[in-house]
């Protein structure tokens, strides 16, 4: 089902795109509607793509009845604080034709609960360090994305097959179009975890069973992300990727980062799960 709110007939300069299963999403989602009546930036629709469990699609669907010279994909359970979001990303965009992906900085709110907090700085890009210069980043999310909607549509837009790695792929996409991917300075936004280790751990569990298999099925579009901005290796061979797991977990345990490595274990867990025993879709 979408949820279409828009100005009349006509181009606008932004449309923006709320996939969200359920819209409620525990309160966050009516929460981030307030939030986005409050911007200073006005000329934008408002397309909401419910009950679509398939993020990328759902993005599509939004995408493809959109009006807008710039399209902004916001997930449904993050907070936008500055009610000069929307402005800033536009300005953005409009003084830089060359970019073609402009994100927020994913900070941490000071109202989180202690354990979430303590999760957004132990897990890595659970959170980010925000930029003072309009940066080259892998850190772009889709949790708080502007891009040219011109260009999201001459790349083909999401990728409606992988279940993870969304962000990744469309990235390179742009990149290989000739497009920058950049961080904002001054656009700042909240995503939490769960309140919860229970719906922490499943959160985890999920995503290692859907990273294997987007590993088993879609190998070609297993890219890297990295934990902060700047230069990384987008593709590393499998074996190698298993190998410095254990790597990794020792690193956790070794600096005192027991969510990340109870963290680590689940998606372990939910990895070797789909691996040996996979299913047609996770």
């Amino acid at each position: 089902m979408v949820w279409h709110d828009s100005p009349p007939a006509g181009q606008v300069t932004l449309s923006v795109v709320i996939p969200s299963y359920d819209a409620y999403r525990g309160g966050s989602f009516p929460r981030l509607l307030v939030q986005i009546s409050r911007q200073d930036f006005r000329d934008f629709e408002l397309l909401v793509v419910r009950g679509d469990p398939r993020q990328g699609r759902a993005i599509n669907v939004g995408a493809a009845l959109s009006r807008g010279k710039y399209l902004l994909t916001i997930d449904d359970d993050i907070s936008l604080p500055d009610p000069q979001t929307f402005g800033k990303l536009v300005g953005v965009m409009q003084a830089h034709r060359d970019i073609g992906m402009a994100g927020g900085n994913n900070v941490i709110p000071t109202d989180a609960s202690p354990f979430q907090q303590r999760v957004m700085r132990e897990i890595p890009r659970r959170s980010s360090q925000p930029v003072s210069e309009i940066t080259e980043s892998d850190l772009a999310e889709h949790g708080c994305l502007m891009m040219s909607t011109e260009k999201f549509r001459a790349v083909g837009g999401e990728n409606e097959l992988i279940p993870r790695g969304l962000d990744p792929y469309l990235r390179e996409a742009f990149r290989e179009a000739g497009a920058r991917v950049v961080v904002v300075p001054g656009v700042i936004y909240h995503h939490v975890p769960p309140e919860s280790w229970r719906t922490l751990l499943r959160q985890f569990l999920r995503n290692g069973r859907q990273a294997a298999f987007a590993n088993r099925h879609y190998p070609q579009w297993v890219i890297e992300t990295p934990s902060s901005h700047g230069p990384f290796r987008a593709r590393v061979p499998f074996p190698i990727r298993v190998l410095r797991f254990p790597l990794r977990l020792a690193y956790a345990l070794l600096t005192g980062r027991l969510i990340w490595f109870v963290c680590e274990l689940a998606y372990a867990v939910g990895f070797v799960r789909e691996w040996m025993f996979p299913k047609e879709h996770v």
